[in-house]
């Protein structure tokens, strides 16, 4: 019985998201394109990294949404934040990366950044 969870997602260049993953210090697994998971069960994916806590992920194109699906085993996941924190600190990162690569390309280049800090307003009514 498979423990495999797929985690639909809008990542659909391979370039930003290991751009993304690299810039949070995760290093891609070259050589093994599979994902470990209960048992021993292996699981093919296209992009493979370890996360501490010996979280095994990967990332698997889906044809149907053509975009990657986060592939893991969530009874293993033992990542110091959850999976959909994970998964949206790397959507963050991504957008960024395409940004940066696309404006690139465009001819355009970056003079300057800033980190900026969001702060969200309530509205009461």
């Amino acid at each position: 019985m498979s423990h495999f969870s797929t985690i639909k997602t809008q990542l659909k260049e391979a370039e930003p998201l290991i751009k993304a993953l690299n810039h949070f210090g995760y290093s891609i697994n070259q050589e093994e394109k599979f994902v470990k998971g209960y048992k021993g069960q292996f699981t093919a994916v296209d992009i493979s990294m370890h996360l501490p806590g010996d979280t095994q992920v990967g990332f698997k194109w889906d044809n149907n949404s053509n975009a990657y699906e986060l592939v893991t085993d969530l009874d293993l996941w033992k990542f110091e934040i959850p999976v959909e924190r994970f998964i949206s600190k790397v959507t963050q990162m991504y957008a960024y990366q395409t940004i940066i690569s696309k404006t690139k390309e465009d001819g355009y280049q970056i003079v300057e950044q800033k980190k900026i800090k969001m702060m969200v307003l309530l509205n009461w009514f």
